[in-house]
Parts: structure tokens; sequence; C-alpha cells
């Protein structure tokens, strides 16, 4: 018998994975993971299917294709205004979540600490444990999670290594203001502090509201990596295609992991993408596209027992059940999916220590018949 010691010895099996799993068992319309259940733009898929003809078929470039990386950058200046160099700032990533543990994997070593905020994305404390650091956790509380930067502070010591935002935030829909990331900027002046910002869902942001990147405040975008996701943007999930911003310095760290995790991404989705955005209008319209779904579902789940939580960002809804049971969120959950027919994802499983608010999250990508019939069995509550 194999004596195999567990470098994650409290990480089972994620979340996502489990409910959708049961959503499958039991027939059950899945609004657990993160998904869209309608096809991409087939012009998208005409070009893929014309970059593999073209003979895009082997090794892409290891920091990405090049006519990719110059589209990003093109893309990235004609939104925020801000440029970042393709050869020496951008890396072409096999998904956000690559991504995420490559910029931890270049920075953090045994005994570094890195503050994150929960409810989070549960990639993040995995990876850091993994890789030895230290995670100092900020736990944010419905309905707002808003975050107090003085009680951040107190997390600060000499080991801090770094800060990982999420805006709009997986899985709250809540966002960063502008306040925020001044508060923020006071924090990190004077210090080492790197910070890993996810946006894969930068393009998410409803109501006229905008999108407060890292990269638009020079003191912050200097010392940060920036994650975004083709996957968000595309509703094409499965092709796990995303990127990662960063100075040059950072960058260089960064491509000296990415080049042994996973060397290269995707030839022919690469200039199939790039091709694509080409167009801005195959992605400045994404935020009405989701805030239409959004308000679609809102408007329907107001006739049940669930009380919504704000959704400013993402596409997905929280809603407290509060009225409705005292039951854990995950007995809650596992419920739905057996006697009502809804998979959902209850929102303890995004702390460590399981903190259960009664809150439960949907996702809202879905065609409207879909969001329709979950809703009408929600109603049954």
């Amino acid at each position: 018998m194999l004596n195999i010691q567990s470098k994650l010895p409290g990480v089972s099996t994620t979340i996502f994975t489990v409910m959708s799993k049961l959503a499958a068992e039991h027939n059950a319309i899945n609004l657990s993971q993160g998904f869209p259940d309608y096809a991409c733009d087939p012009k998208l898929v005409e070009l893929v299917n014309q970059a593999m003809q073209d003979g895009y078929n082997q090794y892409a470039p290891m920091p990405g294709a090049t006519f990719l990386k110059e589209t990003i950058a093109a893309k990235v200046e004609n939104l925020y205004k801000v440029k970042y160099n393709p050869d020496t700032e951008i890396t072409v990533t096999a998904g956000g979540t690559q991504a995420i543990f490559t910029a931890l994997a270049a920075i953090i070593s045994a005994g570094d600490e890195v503050i994150i905020f929960e409810p989070a994305y549960d990639s993040y404390a995995p990876t850091i444990k993994l890789l030895g650091g230290l995670v100092k956790t900020y736990e944010l509380a419905p309905p707002g999670y808003a975050i107090d930067w003085d009680m951040v502070k107190k997390l600060f010591t000499a080991r801090t290594r770094m800060i990982i935002l999420n805006s709009p935030q997986n899985p709250t829909g809540s966002i960063l203001s502008a306040d925020d990331m001044k508060a923020l900027i006071k924090l990190v002046s004077g210090t080492d502090i790197l910070i890993l910002s996810d946006e894969v869902y930068e393009h998410l942001i409803y109501d006229g509201q905008q999108h407060q990147s890292v990269m638009l405040y020079p003191e912050l975008k200097q010392r940060s990596f920036i994650v975004a996701s083709f996957g968000k943007l595309l509703h094409a999930t499965g092709w796990k295609l995303g990127y990662c911003l960063a100075p040059e310095k950072l960058t260089k760290e960064f491509r000296k992991v990415h080049q042994f995790n996973v060397f290269s991404v995707n030839s022919p989705m690469q200039q199939a993408i790039a091709t694509y955005l080409q167009t801005p209008a195959n992605y400045t319209g994404i935020a009405a596209f989701f805030q239409e779904k959004r308000d679609y579902f809102r408007s329907l789940l107001a006739e049940s027992r669930l009380e919504l939580l704000p959704c400013n960002g993402s596409y997905f809804q929280c809603a407290s059940y509060r009225n409705i049971s005292d039951e854990k969120d995950t007995d809650f959950s596992m419920r739905l999916i057996k006697e009502f027919g809804v998979a959902t994802i209850p929102v303890s499983a995004f702390y460590q220590k399981g903190t259960d608010h009664k809150i439960i999250r949907f996702c809202f990508a879905k065609e409207h018949e879909t969001l329709a019939l979950a809703a009408e069995k929600l109603k049954n509550i």
C-alpha cells in the first residue's frame, strides 16, 4: 500500500462538479455551474474551422499568437484607454483559472500571505496553500458584500505578499467602486504588495455602471496581474481561453511558470478569436445582452418566496431563503434538486469556514425558456 501525503488534505471535488452531477442524475434544470445552455456565435465556429483549414494546427508561440496579443492590446486601449505591450505584457492562457494559478505560482513562496475576500472563487485558497502560502481571509456579508478597507489594513503583516480582487464578483454579483480602488491605493502605497485582479466578468456590468479595472489606476496597474476570459466574453466556456495582463517585470515571472505548466494554448482558436474581435460589435453589446437576462430572471423570481440580493455584475443572481427554511444552504440546495428539480450553488461553499448566510447562487446565462421553467419550479417552494 502506497503511503501518499496529500498536499491538499481538506480539498475534495468542487461544488460545481458535485451539483452539476446531481442535476444530471435527477434531471434537474442546472442553474448551478456558470456556463450558457445556448450556442456561441456560429461565425466564431466557422472561423475556428477556417483557421484549422489554414494550417493553424501546431504549437502556438508560448506567450500566445502575435495576432491575438495585438488584438487584445487594441481592445484594451479601445475600452480603457490604457496601453499594454503585446510582446512583453500580454500572455494568452488556457482559461482564467490557469492564469490565476500561474500568477500565484510565479510569486508566492512558503510563508507568504495572500489576502482574499470571501465568498471567493474556489480556486484561490487551495492554490495558495498548494504553494505553501498562507490565506488571510476577509469575510464579506450580504446583502451588499461591501469591503471595509480599514479592516483589510488590519490583516497586513510583514509577510503580506498579494491581494486577490474579483470584480464583478463570483458568486455575489457585487462590483468594486472607484472609492474602493482609491482606498486600495492608499493601503498598498509604499509597499511591495502585489495584486491579482480576477476580471473575467469585466464586460458583465449593469445599469450603466463602469468597470473599475485596476489598469485604470497607474498606482495599481504597476503592481497587478489582471486575468480575463474569452469563455465568458464569447459564450464558449469549454474553449478554456483567457489571458493575463501585467507589467513586463511581472510578465517575465508569469511566463517562467506558464511555459512549464501549459506552454502554449489552442492554436486555431487563438486565430479565430483574434479575427472575431476585429469587429468591436461582437463584444460591446454583451452587457445589454446579460442585463436583459438578469432583469427577466429577477422578474420571474419576484413571484417566489426567495429574497433577491443585488446583482450589479457577472451572470450570477444570489437569493436568500431565510423566509422559507432554517436548513443549511447545502441541505437546502440538495433538496431543491431532488424535490423541485432546480440545481443551484450554496454560497457557503465559497467560504473556507463554510459560513452560512442562507444564500444560494443561480446562473442566469441560460435560454429564456430554461429560466422560465426553473422559475415556475422555484415558485412552488
